[in-house]
C-alpha cells in the first residue's frame, strides 16, 4: 500500500530517515563511495523540505520511500529508496508506477549514480532517457535521466 507521509511529523521523518540510511549505505558501497552525502542528510532535513515524500507499506512497515517534487512543469523524484530487507519484490517498480499516475507532468526527472545498476536499469524500463552525466566532489560519477510525455 502505497501512503503520503506526514514527513513534518518527527517519528515520520525518523521512520523515513532509517529507510534512507539502510538502503543508501546499500548503494555508497555499489558506487565505492567513501564520503557519501546522502548518508549525512539529518533528521532536520526531512521534517523541513518542501518535497512530498510517499512510502510503501508492506506489513504495517515502512518498505520503500520515494521523495518528489512537483511543479506545473516537472516532476523531480529526488529520492527513491527501498529497504534491503524488501529488494527485489517489485516495491520501486510500484513507486515509480504510483509516481506516473499521480502526477501529471510532461517531464519527469530523476538523478543517480552510475554505477547504480538496478536504479539506471529502472529508470531505462520506465522510458527515461540519458541526458547528462557529471562527475561530482565526492567522486560520484552520476547521471541524469528525463522522460518526456
Amino acid at each position: 500500500m502505497i501512503q503520503k507521509l506526514q514527513h513534518t511529523n518527527k517519528e515520520v521523518a525518523t521512520e523515513i530517515r532509517a529507510v534512507f540510511q539502510v538502503s543508501y549505505a546499500v548503494e555508497a558501497k555499489l558506487l565505492n563511495a567513501i564520503n557519501f552525502p546522502p548518508l549525512k542528510r539529518p533528521l532536520e532535513s526531512y521534517i523541513n523540505s518542501d518535497t512530498l515524500f510517499f512510502g510503501y507499506l508492506k506489513n504495517n512497515e515502512l518498505a520503500g520511500v520515494i521523495e518528489i517534487n512537483h511543479t506545473t512543469k516537472y516532476t523531480y523524484i529526488n529520492s527513491l529508496v527501498v529497504a534491503p530487507k524488501f529488494f527485489r519484490q517489485g516495491i520501486a517498480k510500484r513507486l515509480m508506477e504510483f509516481v506516473f499516475d499521480t502526477f501529471d507532468s510532461n517531464l519527469f526527472m530523476v538523478e543517480t549514480g552510475l554505477k547504480n545498476k538496478p536504479a539506471t536499469e529502472l529508470y531505462k524500463k520506465f522510458g527515461f532517457k540519458e541526458v547528462k552525466q557529471w562527475d561530482t566532489d565526492h567522486g560520484v560519477r552520476k547521471v541524469k535521466f528525463e522522460r518526456r510525455i
